[in-house]
């Protein structure tokens, strides 16, 4: 879905509320992130998964993990649905090859197919409803015998936040520093469990902690293994 540049946060609109978030949010995202985040170690985890060949990167925000996936990849494409964002992420990664889509993944088919689709920390933003038309958007994008790698929160990281109640997916309000409220699909999943919904859902997955607030996944799917 493009031209999102005047979307508002509509409650009742899971996805465009979402997407209205986080073009809010691109001019402090980057200095949020990095209070939130503990990027040394969570860099560090990227070194034992399984991410290379033709790489697209689903949700890549300002591009902290594009830099990152750009020396691993033969080729990077970044997709996100925020023009805000996606032009912070282009900042970041001008002089590479780095080709850029601006997309509403719920609404967006792939032209081309990826040896590794990666996202980080956008799973939790997917809600129950979407997940098994979403893990099949990924099956479609990957080359036989490709993967999906992600990173996300733990359960162990749930905060106390003001829940919304008008919309039909697991959602919370988020305050901007200029006062703003907004809506954002957010979903904490268990490895275990989401391991098991993964391997019902046509995939050879395994997610594991990897510290205390963080998870780690790889999930090909069950025809490619």
């Amino acid at each position: 879905m493009t031209g999102t540049k005047e979307r508002q946060s509509d409650p009742g609109d899971w996805s465009g509320g979402q997407i209205a978030y986080y073009q809010a949010r691109a001019d402090e995202y980057d200095a949020t992130y990095s209070i939130r985040m503990d990027m040394p170690r969570l860099e560090k985890s990227l070194d034992s998964l399984p991410i290379g060949g033709d790489v697209l990167e689903i949700a890549c925000g300002t591009g902290q993990w594009t830099r990152l996936l750009s020396s691993r990849a033969r080729s990077l494409t970044a997709l996100d649905a925020a023009p805000e964002m996606l032009r912070r992420a282009r900042d970041r990664m001008r002089g590479t090859a780095t080709r850029f889509i601006e997309a509403d993944v719920f609404d967006w088919e792939p032209d081309r197919q990826y040896d590794t689709v990666f996202f980080a920390f956008w799973l939790s933003h997917v809600p129950p409803v979407v997940m098994e038309p979403f893990w099949n958007l990924l099956r479609w994008a990957l080359v036989s015998g490709g993967h999906v790698v992600f990173l996300d929160d733990s359960p162990t990281k749930a905060e106390i936040e003001d829940r919304v109640d008008e919309v039909s997916v697991p959602a919370v309000h988020r305050t901007l520093s200029d006062g703003s409220r907004h809506v954002a699909v957010k979903v904490l999943r268990d490895p275990a469990e989401l391991t098991s919904q993964l391997n019902t859902l046509g995939w050879d997955a395994r997610v594991e902690a990897i510290d205390p607030f963080h998870l780690a996944g790889v999930a090909r799917p069950r025809e490619c293994a």
